[in-house]
């Protein structure tokens, strides 16, 4: 083929909206990945989707904790602009169910509008989990957000069943029915949730797949010293090292399945008709800083890039550049605006959204100079700013606070917060920290107003939920 006629091809793929699967894992660490330098975990097929795309290595979520971290890849917005301050504890089932994004608008509905067939095989977890929301018609969900792994309590046809099969296959089989369903006759959209790696990981997972990590010796993630935050329901009671060869098991149960998924669309030949997503929904620590958990693993919750980084892969042959790591500072608030702009969507713009599009990247081109290069991060009360050189966190209304010089620290063990010749830095990064969330946050569900725990949500936040509480305090 000539330079003008793949030029052409390339243009042609670009006109056309292409189908878009996002495959989303649940405490996945941007570390395990044999992609991002881990040389213990096995994960062939996330590698081979980073062969043939683009892989960030500092993607942030916007919360360290699932449900608000999802709401905003879904909304575009920041917790303290769509409301879900914490995991989802109530509201997901029965009579107290409460749709937590109720009104507001995601980029499956935009996508929907725009003819996408939209369909989500696996974790929901914002509420309602029985009814159908955000534009998708295929709707085969966990009833809550995680569970044994084996007779897991999810959704079939608006029906409360328990699968007996192992999760990570049953949602894999539910999403390749989906696609075996479509046609061609319109674009399709799938999200593919996993609940791996999340725990239980002990007795949960298959026995080969944990066996193969007998000989591990877990140099990726050396258990160290007890973090004095830590929170009592880590698993440091138990036996770590069942633990992490339990966390790399799902880990590598996963990938097995994401392998299935990759296969399906080469099979159809529709693979470079097809945006492939890859992404985590917040960090995680296996005893990295002493944690066991992401950023409700201490308390009060914790901003470090362990947490807060998520792994993030985008792929889609002859559009996408392969084989490249993008090291440019992005968010899940930028997510949303990305996708619409990679499909030809116009976003709403009655909007007011936080994020901007990174789409340019993807295609291999310069990226529109932001005003900075700076990253928030909020989880209830604690907030964080990040550029690539420093991290400041400000923990509502007491402390402690934080300050780490990333370029001479970037594993953040010395906190300078209380070091001579550190105020300017530190009081110069409180105040942008405090403009930006001044622009965007809805003063009505503020969550430095919220008395966030990490124990769960368990109500809407601020003067919605009507004066009841909305935290769980154990």
């Amino acid at each position: 083929m000539s330079t003008d006629q793949k030029q052409g091809s390339t243009q042609a793929s670009r006109n056309k909206q292409p189908n878009i699967v996002v495959i989303l894992s649940d405490d996945h660490g941007a570390w395990a990945m044999g992609c991002a330098g881990n040389h213990e975990i096995r994960t062939p097929h996330l590698d081979r989707i980073a062969d043939q795309g683009m892989r960030f290595s500092s993607f942030f979520c916007t919360s360290p904790v699932c449900s608000p971290a999802r709401a905003s890849l879904m909304t575009g917005r920041i917790p303290s602009q769509h409301g879900v301050h914490d995991w989802i504890r109530d509201g997901n089932v029965g009579q107290s169910a409460i749709q937590y994004l109720q009104g507001q608008t995601a980029y499956t509905d935009v996508l929907a509008d725009a003819g996408y067939v939209c369909g989500l095989s696996g974790k929901w977890h914002l509420g309602d989990s029985i009814t159908p929301q955000k534009g998708f018609t295929h709707w085969y969900v966990h009833q809550s957000g995680g569970s044994n792994y084996y007779h897991a309590p999810m959704i079939r046809d608006g029906e409360l069943v328990n699968e007996p099969g192992y999760l990570t296959d049953v949602i894999t089989d539910d999403a390749l029915s989906f696609l075996d369903r479509q046609d061609g006759s319109k674009p399709f959209y799938l999200s593919v949730h996993y609940t791996a790696p999340h725990s239980p990981w002990i007795d949960n997972h298959p026995q080969d797949i944990v066996d193969s990590y007998d000989s591990c010796e877990f140099e990726t993630c050396p258990q160290e010293p007890k973090h004095p935050w830590s929170i009592k329901t880590a698993p440091w009671s138990d036996d770590q090292r069942e633990n992490l060869k339990g966390y790399f098991a799902a880990v590598t149960a996963m990938d097995t399945n994401i392998g299935r998924i990759v296969d399906k669309l080469d099979s159809m030949d529709i693979r470079k008709d097809t945006l492939l997503i890859y992404m985590g929904d917040n960090g995680f620590n296996c005893g990295h800083h002493g944690i066991w958990g992401k950023g409700n693993g201490t308390f009060p919750q914790n901003m470090f890039d362990t947490s807060v980084k998520v792994p993030a892969i985008f792929s889609q042959p002859g559009i996408i550049p392969q084989g490249q790591v993008c090291d440019n500072l992005v968010s899940g608030y930028d997510f949303m605006p990305t996708l619409l702009a990679y499909v030809g969507c116009e976003q709403p713009n009655t909007l007011k959204l936080p994020g901007s599009s990174f789409h340019s990247l993807l295609l291999g081109e310069s990226a529109p100079m932001r005003e900075q290069v700076v990253i928030y991060d909020e989880y209830g009360p604690v907030r964080m700013i990040r550029t690539t050189d420093w991290k400041y966190v400000h923990r509502y209304p007491y402390g402690p606070h934080e300050l780490y010089n990333l370029a001479e620290d970037p594993d953040e063990r010395h906190n300078l917060i209380d070091l001579p010749g550190t105020q300017e830095q530190s009081v110069a990064m409180r105040g942008e920290l405090e403009a930006w969330f001044a622009r965007y946050v809805d003063p009505m569900i503020d969550g430095a107003r919220e008395g966030v725990t990490g124990f769960g949500q368990i109500g809407l936040a601020g003067v919605h939920g009507k004066g009841k509480k909305m935290k769980n305090d154990s």
